[in-house]
């Protein structure tokens, strides 16, 4: 009896220490990144989430990688969708803070909103909107989903152009550009089959007052997307971001994963832009589109479209690109003009 009520009371402290320290750090990094502007959110116990998710079902994941699992959630009548990250890297919890962080400033139609975390665990478990379409990495690259309907040349616009939106948001809505540092596919979620949604801020990171770049000794992000000058000087800015959404959006035009793209590049022994160019200087252009935006195109104004985005593209792949999808060019506002079924 004596060592039931000790537990219990060294589950307790131990709790209340977690809280103290989690709560004490995301505070500190809040105050120095935000200039104290951030939205409200609700601290979750531990047991909620528990049950939320019935005790982390695997069943109810939506997306996982290395470092965490998103999954399904049910809280108080309404659809939320929880992140846990694996407690087996210590490095982890500084992934977890950024999270909390920067989502917590985010007020965006297309960043994923963050409604509340649980700091009584060792690493914070988040709490966000609920997104139950998945990934866009699997929706167009690599899983067959029979059931859901597949993603036409004007889906694949709105997507583009919301996301552009999200990025432009972080490089220029706030006092100092956040650059987000790992964009690809897999971090773009749907809350609606072709609503688009950014997500997980683990890598991101605001430029310092008075500077224009950072630089790193270590080189981190994904393949594929980082820009070549990153990779080869370790300095980066929100134009690496802008690199990245090029290789996206390639992958959105090919319906090819980045990594094969890059291989096919390098086995002519150029870069991903030249190797684009070559398509497009031997008038086999088509020959790299996705099948399925081939055989949507029944209008000129939908093949304006698709080569207003080609160009797009070929410019946020340059080497320093132009930060193109804010400025708005001729290309962009065709992107923009909706076209008609």
């Amino acid at each position: 009896m004596m060592g039931s009520i000790m537990r219990k009371f060294k589950d307790k402290t131990d709790k209340r220490a977690l809280m103290t320290r989690n709560g004490a750090t995301v505070l500190k990094e809040l105050i120095a990144s935000s200039h104290g502007k951030y939205n409200p959110y609700r601290i979750f116990s531990a047991k909620e989430l528990e049950i939320a998710t019935n005790n982390y079902d695997e069943i109810k994941i939506i997306k996982q990688d290395s470092t965490y699992k998103l999954y399904k959630g049910f809280w108080q009548e309404r659809l939320i969708s929880v992140m846990r990250f694996r407690e087996s890297n210590r490095d982890e919890h500084g992934s977890c803070i950024n999270n909390i962080v920067y989502a917590a400033q985010m007020s965006h139609n297309h960043i994923l909103k963050l409604i509340g975390c649980c700091l009584e665990t060792q690493i914070p478990i988040l709490a966000f909107e609920s997104v139950e379409f998945g990934n866009l990495h699997d929706r167009i690259l690599s899983a067959s989903q029979p059931q859901i309907e597949p993603l036409l040349m004007k889906h694949r616009l709105k997507i583009a152009m919301d996301i552009a939106h999200a990025l432009a948001y972080l490089h220029f809505g706030f006092p100092r550009p956040i650059v987000y540092r790992d964009f690809k596919t897999a971090h773009i979620l749907f809350t609606e089959e072709n609503v688009a949604k950014l997500f997980d801020f683990s890598l991101s990171i605001s430029i310092p007052e008075g500077e224009t770049h950072i630089t790193t000794d270590t080189v981190i992000g994904t393949w594929g997307y980082s820009a070549p000058e990153y990779l080869s000087t370790g300095v980066f800015n929100e134009k690496s971001d802008v690199y990245g959404f090029g290789a996206f959006l390639f992958e959105l035009l090919t319906g090819q994963i980045i990594s094969d793209l890059l291989k096919a590049a390098h086995n002519l022994g150029c870069p991903l832009e030249e190797y684009f160019k070559k398509f497009i200087e031997d008038n086999s252009f088509t020959e790299i589109v996705d099948r399925i935006i081939i055989q949507d195109i029944l209008c000129l104004r939908k093949e304006q479209q698709l080569h207003a985005y080609a160009q797009l593209m070929s410019e946020c792949l340059k080497q320093s690109p132009i930060v193109a999808i804010t400025y708005e060019p001729s290309y962009v506002q065709i992107l923009c003009t909706p076209v008609d079924d």
